[in-house]
């Protein structure tokens, strides 16, 4: 069966010096897996890239996209693979050229050549020149401009073979999942906690979401939602097994007990304690949230303060110093945005004090929750706990 070549290059698993190898096989088997779905495909590295050969009858754009969401993949190409002789790789390069006249009717070219095999006798720029010479004598429309051309084709001379390839289709790049432990992200319907999510798992650690409903206040469609989102991150990181929870008891006890203006920071203390818990029983190493240093008044330097003295363990917040807008645009990027707009309230809207303190003491916070049997709503908010593994 005949099959088509795609280079897969990895971005900063290529500086982890004597941890590669570990990164280098992390990454295959998380490019094999994302291919897998494909009849006889199959990758292996060689010389620092990654070679994907596919049935050729497989759709081009479905194999980049498979590749491309994998996170440690920088960019991906499709290829042509041709022997080290410079005739037949003028000649391959041109057939390539006239496919992409016929589809696109570009005008320009310039032919960039790489020699990392350094035994072949041709050198770089002379590689450039010849097989753009040919491009020229069997593709008549085209000329060559080297400063702002239609298209660029790269000619790779390795020692196994040379390749040629126009695109480089950017991936996401950040480090193979599973690479950096496991944390639980405490994920909302919002636009910030998927987006939280996404950026750890980039960062190679593998995701866990504890998702916090106020039946009957939020409707079974809320958390639908947050099933959609995190259906979505599970396209990027496999299936993804989230912890639903009833925070209504907790809340209900804060608003009879407690200062209203305090509401929102006692029921974030309260989330923060039930996650903890949650994350110990099944090792996750931190937590994970999607605060905005700012963004409103439970995510002030104060109350992030008060909210982290419940827990021993470290709190990740990968977007903390990020503006809204460009929270927004990654949302958009990764596939978020449209779901977490879906106006279907969640558990932060219920009870919600008109007037929030933004500055807030932690010994006034800790004399509130004198009034409550912080421990037993604790555990009986654990013990409601529901688990959902959402898959692709």
């Amino acid at each position: 069966m005949e099959k088509k070549l795609y280079i897969v290059r990895c971005g900063e698993v290529a500086l982890k010096g004597m941890n590669k190898p570990y990164f280098e096989r992390i990454l295959l088997e998380r490019v094999i897996k994302a291919i897998s779905c494909f009849d006889d495909a199959e990758a292996k590295w060689i010389d620092g890239l990654m070679f994907v050969r596919v049935p050729a009858s497989v759709p081009e754009d479905d194999v980049i996209a498979k590749c491309v969401r994998v996170f440690g993949v920088a960019s991906v190409s499709p290829a042509v693979e041709a022997p080290k002789d410079i005739d037949e790789i003028g000649r391959l390069a041109a057939e390539m050229m006239q496919q992409i006249i016929d589809e696109e009717g570009v005008h320009t070219f310039k032919v960039k050549g790489k020699r990392a095999d350094k035994s072949f006798a041709i050198e770089s720029p002379e590689i450039g020149r010849i097989v753009g010479a040919i491009i020229l004598k069997k593709c008549k429309v085209l000329s060559v401009n080297v400063h702002d051309p239609d298209v660029t084709v790269t000619v790779d001379v390795r020692r196994e073979g040379a390749y040629i390839f126009r695109d480089k289709i950017k991936g996401f790049g950040g480090l193979p999942l599973g690479t950096n432990g496991k944390g639980l992200i405490l994920m909302s319907g919002g636009i910030d906690s998927p987006v939280a999510a996404f950026m750890m798992a980039k960062r190679g650690m593998s995701i866990e979401a504890v998702h916090f409903h106020s039946y009957p206040y939020t409707s079974p469609r809320a958390q639908k939602k947050v099933e959609e989102l995190v259906k979505v991150l599970a396209g990027y990181m496999g299936t993804v097994r989230m912890h639903v929870i009833n925070l209504l008891p907790i809340q209900e006890q804060i608003v009879q007990h407690c200062p209203e203006d305090e509401t929102t920071l006692l029921v974030r203390r309260f989330m923060m304690r039930i996650a903890e818990q949650i994350a110990l029983k099944n090792n996750d190493m931190m937590l994970i949230t999607g605060e905005d240093l700012g963004q409103v008044a439970s995510q002030t330097a104060e109350a992030l303060v008060v909210t982290d003295s419940v827990v021993t363990m470290p709190v990740m917040r990968p977007l903390i110093a990020m503006d809204k807008v460009d929270i927004m645009d990654k949302a958009r990027e990764i596939g978020t945005y449209d779901i977490s707009i879906q106006p279907y309230e969640d558990c932060c809207t219920v009870f919600l004090p008109k007037h929030p303190v933004t500055k807030p003491k932690l010994a006034r916070i800790e004399q509130s929750e004198s009034a409550l049997d912080v421990k037993a709503l604790v555990d009986a908010a654990v013990a409601s706990e529901e688990i959902i593994d959402i898959r692709p």
